[in-house]
């Protein structure tokens, strides 16, 4: 449960060994009205936290919190090691050709920054791609190349908003399957929001829930046992409960009981 009570200081933002992420009594206010208050969450290196709730309930702005995109009024943020931040869109800048925007802002020669693009595109299956201009890419390209510019910087934690959204739904299967591989494969702590269910369950080790300002749930995935579409065994009984937090418990006025299911 939330305390009524609440300090309005300025957050500390404290960096050290890679990978971990704490948000500790974070509380946000928009023109006088309260977003979320004393929200706490942690993330352990490697592990992949999904966000989720109802459209303004203050998952976005968290996570642009943790990025250092936005200040909360008060609490604790710690965020140890370099972090890349993905979009729902691409954000790929039009007049430069695809290589050019997966370095863009890096230092080093020519040959240096363009090799590095076409290791980061071979990874997210865009080989020879490279001279290509954003706007010959799909959806789902594109967002292979926002992949491949997180990638290319080496970082240890990726924060993504809603990255696949905007896709259609077998590009989105395509780009969650990359995802999960590249993070087997790196090793990234990642901290992602979503409105999509099935999306967490196939890619969480934990699912929070936010609602009415408030952390509402934790769920932990047992991903010890997985079907070939990578989703966990007990899929069925995580959408139930995601289910009943989101929607049945949302729809209950005054229920603001904290859950969590190990």
């Amino acid at each position: 449960m939330l305390s009524d009570t609440h300090e309005m200081t300025t957050p500390s933002i404290e960096r050290g060994t890679p990978g971990r992420i704490e948000l500790d009594d974070i509380s946000m206010q928009f023109d006088g009205v309260s977003i979320f208050r004393n929200v706490s969450l942690q993330v352990s290196p490697g592990e992949f936290v999904c966000i989720m709730g109802r459209s303004g309930s203050g998952k976005s702005t968290l996570l642009r919190i943790a990025a250092g995109l936005l200040t909360a009024q008060s609490g604790r943020v710690n965020v140890e090691g370099e972090s890349a931040f993905g979009f729902q869109d691409s954000r790929l800048v039009p007049w430069i050709r695809v290589w050019k925007n997966i370095v863009l802002g890096m230092t080093g020669s020519r040959q240096q920054l363009r090799e590095s693009a076409a290791k980061a595109l071979d990874d997210v299956q865009l080989a020879g791609y490279d001279t290509s201009w954003p706007s010959q890419l799909s959806g789902g390209q594109a967002q292979r190349a926002s992949l491949a510019r997180a990638l290319v910087r080496k970082p240890s934690i990726l924060l993504l908003d809603e990255p696949f959204g905007a896709l259609d739904a077998l590009t989105r299967i395509d780009m969650q399957n990359l995802l999960a591989d590249l993070c087997r494969k790196h090793h990234w702590t990642v901290l992602m929001v979503t409105h999509d269910m099935n999306e967490a369950i196939r890619l969480a080790d934990r699912i929070a829930v936010l609602s009415e300002g408030q952390l509402q749930g934790m769920l932990s995935l047992d991903r010890s046992h997985s079907d070939r579409d990578g989703y966990p065994q007990d899929r069925s009984a995580y959408e139930q409960w995601l289910r009943d937090i989101l929607i049945n418990r949302s729809n209950r006025q005054g229920d603001t009981k904290v859950i969590y299911v190990e």
